[in-house]
């Protein structure tokens, strides 16, 4: 496939209201269209992305080349039918891949950096929503999301409960937990103690934390993978080499894998926006939101709710997704579940998986 062209952007023509109590004005939302809008406007599904995602869920990457991320799903012909359905993604607020975000520009002319409010999952949401709105939908046939897209799915339904019809939520959860928000400390420290973050003033200097954000790819890296994965792939197996070095080389090429995947995330990441977005979902809470009682978020809905977990997930297993069905359940609203056998963790819902893709194409319909 050729080259992405330039992103599609929208401005949001009114400011955009946030949990922090701050409004954000002139909001520009990045995004990507797969597929043509019927007449009737009624066969569109977002596609909501992860953490380190953006809006090339079905097209070359622009800055590294590389194929979409959800390229194995998205297309003519695939589990989610562009030949049927017109797909939209966008990259979410907070983000760096053309909307609004810490890089941008703030209104006097200088980069937001850290001066950039905190946003939550629901505030990525209402600028969805607003860009929808833009577009001229009403309604989607559908709102798809794995990880940090699931949890956009999720509030979408809470929130805005008319806008889909259909909600598929894979390898996500309603709340982070305690280890969770742990992790992501982790990685954000990372970057906060890389001298040349400079306080997240880099922009501009010719320095970023590169060696910061390097680090927390790879701590997070680990947390999508698993155990019985790791194992299988890389083992205790040198890297190109026939005996231990006895320093502090890559001897393992389970270290290279993760030197390697921490490198390459540099060069298509921000690091202000690792910390904006590991913090939006630090906050995720649906059931806070709905006045502690998860299924409050979900009573009265009338969309169809699919979820989707990995037995070997523990970022978010499957008891994540058991209690937001219970709460489906508990608000009397149409749900399906399924937990698949896979061995790659919670990435499982990037890669090839025949029957993750059977139940996508079922309950898209």
């Amino acid at each position: 496939m050729a080259p992405a062209a330039p992103t599609k952007r929208v401005t949001l023509s009114e400011p955009l209201p946030l949990d922090g109590g701050q409004s954000l004005a002139g909001v520009e939302v990045a995004y990507e269209t797969y597929g043509d809008l019927a007449a009737d406007r009624g066969n569109a599904i977002l596609v909501c992305h992860a953490l380190t995602g953006d809006q090339y869920v079905a097209s070359d990457h622009p800055v590294t080349g590389k194929p979409g991320w959800w390229e194995r799903m998205v297309g003519p012909g695939k589990p989610i039918d562009t030949n049927r359905f017109h797909v939209i993604c966008a990259n979410v607020i907070g983000g760096c891949m053309g909307s609004t975000g810490p890089a941008s520009m703030a209104p006097d002319g200088k980069p937001w950096a850290m001066r950039f409010p905190v946003i939550t999952i629901r505030d990525m949401v209402r600028a969805e929503v607003a860009l929808l709105d833009a577009l001229g939908i009403e309604r989607l046939h559908a709102v798809v999301g794995g990880s940090m897209g699931g949890m956009q799915a999720l509030s979408l339904a809470a929130n805005f409960p008319e806008r889909a019809a259909r909600v598929l939520a894979i390898a996500t959860t309603a709340r982070h937990s305690a280890q969770n928000i742990a992790f992501h400390e982790v990685g954000r420290q990372a970057v906060m103690a890389d001298p040349d973050w400079q306080d997240g003033d880099y922009y501009g200097s010719g320095r970023q934390p590169d060696k910061g954000l390097s680090v927390a790819r790879m701590a997070a890296h680990i947390t999508y993978l698993s155990e019985a994965g790791l194992t299988d792939k890389f083992g205790r197996n040198l890297q190109d080499r026939d005996s231990k070095t006895f320093g502090f080389d890559a001897d393992f090429q389970v270290e290279s894998y993760l030197r390697y995947q921490g490198s390459g995330f540099t060069q298509r990441f921000d690091a202000n926006s690792y910390l904006y977005i590991t913090r939006a979902m630090d906050y995720f809470d649906l059931a806070e939101e709905h006045g502690g009682r998860l299924a409050e978020a979900f009573a009265g809905s009338k969309a169809r709710f699919c979820l989707v977990s990995f037995d070997s997930d523990w970022l978010y297993p499957t008891a994540e997704s058991r209690h937001v069905v219970h709460a489906l359940n508990a608000a009397g609203a149409a749900v399906s579940f399924v937990e698949l056998s896979a061995p790659n963790g919670h990435d499982s819902f990037l890669l090839e998986h025949p029957a993750l893709d059977r139940v996508v194409k079922g309950f898209i319909g």
